[in-house]
């Protein structure tokens, strides 16, 4: 095995070694350490990262583990160690315990005399083989170790019963680095926090590239005055920016959430009549199973909306008494319109008649969600006012 670490043999590293070792890749983890990891690159450009990959042979327990180049950060005081590893090396699995199976790993490991005790200076391909349980965990990493592949070594496995299904039984662990203001190939490390605000890595599994904001990576491109396509932004970057949602809706970021960019009609309706005989506005209506027909609408940057009110209406043996429905604006719990007579839908009468009122209502708050109310009342305590097909109709103002 050919397996080399840089700056480590006490006796000689020659020219060819240094050439190796050269890295050149020490993606910050903080201001004097670099994460561990493997370079990418593969014969071709098709994959992402083809370095230390481990590739078993059917019906065995051997495996191939294929040449490639890695970074092994330290603690602080040691550094970071570049290893090389320039042929491809054939490892091989203990037989399986004959009654529970077991999980093995395969890590990159470096031994460093002066802090370790070992009295080994080198860099080693190891298997670590894990304990034998009904349910097993995989052992824990060595420490100054890069762990690159899990194996589930069944109970019984052999090459006499037909070696690791290794299909099934590897697990790619492999992490990638680069060198510092490059951008990270994601690889199992997506949700590695980023070590400066304006770095950049490209996220294979969600299809683009992010940048760390200094608390979390956020989805890149957010040019300003670019519409990010759907899926790119969860969080807006600035107000006024604008996105196309996964519904196929405009949205603009407000500085707290994502809102319609034009908002449309907003809509509500019941069909199921009541009555009420108070001489006063009420919400709840006797004989309906809606105890308040509500609508909530955001104001448009207009800050003026077209409300319309209306139902069929009647009054119980009077042609006198009148029914009104009126709507009632609230932003939370303050009342911006009472419900009114000046701005109901009226109506009397034994036979059912549509009434609709139509108002402007402007000076509203750009952004904030308002609540309409359908409200109700008789001009007589004693005569009860229906009604049926009640709605509630909401148009911005541009």
């Amino acid at each position: 095995m050919s397996l080399n670490a840089g700056w480590l043999s006490p006796d000689s590293q020659t020219r060819r070694i240094t050439r190796l070792v050269s890295l050149g890749a020490t993606t910050p983890d903080n201001p004097i350490q670099s994460r561990s990891g493997i370079l990418p690159g593969t014969y071709g450009g098709q994959y992402r990262v083809g370095g230390f990959w481990l590739g078993g042979t059917a019906g065995t327990m051997k495996a191939t583990l294929y040449h490639g180049r890695a970074v092994i950060q330290g603690t602080a005081a040691q550094g970071a160690y570049p290893v090389v590893l320039d042929e491809d090396i054939t490892l091989t699995f203990d037989d399986g315990d004959a009654q529970y199976g077991r999980v093995d790993l395969v890590v990159l490991r470096v031994y460093d005399d002066d802090y370790d005790g070992s009295g080994r200076n080198e860099a080693a391909v190891e298997i670590i083989k894990g304990t034998p349980a009904a349910t097993p965990a995989a052992p824990a990493t060595p420490n100054l170790a890069l762990l690159l592949f899990q194996v589930a070594v069944p109970a019984g496995a052999s090459t006499a019963t037909g070696g690791i299904d290794w299909s099934i039984r590897s697990t790619d662990l492999r992490t990638t680095l680069v060198s510092v203001g490059g951008i990270l190939p994601v690889y199992n490390n997506a949700g590695v926090a980023g070590s400066y605000p304006g770095q950049y890595q490209d996220n294979s599994n969600a299809g683009y590239l992010q940048r760390w904001n200094g608390t979390a990576w956020a989805a890149y491109p957010r040019e300003i005055g670019g519409v990010a396509p759907s899926g790119m932004v969860s969080t807006g970057g600035y107000t006024g920016q604008y996105r196309d949602s996964s519904l196929g809706q405009l949205q603009r970021w407000n500085g707290s959430a994502w809102q319609p960019a034009v908002p449309g009609p907003a809509f509500a309706s019941s069909l199921d009549a009541g009555y009420t005989a108070s001489t006063t506005y009420t919400a709840a209506l006797v004989g309906t199973s809606v105890s308040a027909l509500t609508l909530n609408f955001t104001a448009p940057p207009s800050g003026a909306v077209i409300i319309s009110a209306g139902a069929r209406i009647s009054t119980s043996g009077s042609e006198t008494v009148q029914a009104h429905m009126s709507p009632q604006v609230t932003l939370g719990s303050t009342v911006i319109w009472a419900a009114d007579d000046e701005r109901a839908a009226s109506g009397s009468g034994a036979v059912s008649k549509s009434a609709v009122a139509q108002l402007r209502l402007g000076s509203l708050t750009a952004g904030s969600v308002y609540t309409i109310t359908a409200m109700h009342r008789s001009t007589s305590a004693s005569v009860n006012s229906w009604f049926d097909t009640i709605f509630l109709r909401v148009d911005p103002i541009a």
